[in-house]
């Protein structure tokens, strides 16, 4: 066998049509239970119990204990991009299908990718903060720009303490409905934060979905776009 990690073995654990439906599911930063998975991923529970244990040896997923139930919730950040990457991949390689209906419309434009914005308005915010120099990329290496700590400190991102954590502030995520990069790490959770905190948008229950309000969406563009 060669050295390094192994694909292969994190391959099959979400090649499997039920445990990447069950992935996919908590790729909005949420937590679902054992029964709720088993409903995403259309099998029985004691099948669910069994995919969710692989899951859980392929550190994948995490589980917490509240009272009676236990909760799974994805790894982490780096679980999210490895889903939104193959969703990608997926949706150009893939058979072709009838047209979207609205919801897919709505997915498109603005969804959550685990804790940050993805979708149309995503792509294109990360596109204006690099012509902007408000981040910059240098091959694979997305880092804040020049203009990039005045321009989040005057709408209250504070990109000091975001720099000081141990997770990367600034990072590309590829989009899957667009297949180009949106904008992950602590300062694409700031942003988020900031998008529902301002009420430019809300997010339905029980979905991935970011809808802007009229008075959001300027707001919005004219911040991030204009």
């Amino acid at each position: 066998m060669k050295e390094g990690p192994d694909i292969a073995r994190i391959a099959s654990l979400v090649g499997d049509p039920a445990r990447a439906n069950m992935l996919t599911a908590l790729m909005d930063g949420g937590a679902l239970t054992a029964s709720e998975l088993a409903l995403e991923a259309g099998v029985s529970l004691p099948t669910a119990s069994s995919h969710l244990a692989k899951l859980m040896d392929g550190k994948l997923l995490t589980v917490a204990s509240q009272g009676r139930h236990r909760y799974y919730a994805l790894s982490g950040a780096e679980v999210a991009n490895m889903i939104e990457a193959i969703s990608g991949v997926a949706a150009h390689s893939g058979p072709r299908r009838a047209r979207p209906g609205p919801r897919d419309k709505s997915m498109r434009e603005a969804r959550v990718c685990y804790d940050h914005l993805a979708g149309d308005h995503a792509v294109a915010m990360f596109d204006r903060l690099i012509a902007q120099e408000i981040i910059v990329r240098d091959d694979e290496e997305i880092r804040l720009g020049p203009a990039g700590q005045g321009f989040f400190a005057a709408i209250g991102i504070d990109t000091a303490t975001l720099g000081a954590s141990r997770r990367p502030m600034c990072r590309a995520c590829l989009d899957w409905s667009v297949r180009r990069s949106h904008l992950a790490g602590s300062l694409g959770t700031a942003i988020l934060d900031k998008i529902l905190a301002e009420k430019w948008a809300r997010r339905p229950t029980g979905s991935r979905v970011v809808e802007f309000t009229p008075p959001g969406r300027k707001a919005f563009e004219k911040l991030f776009l204009s």
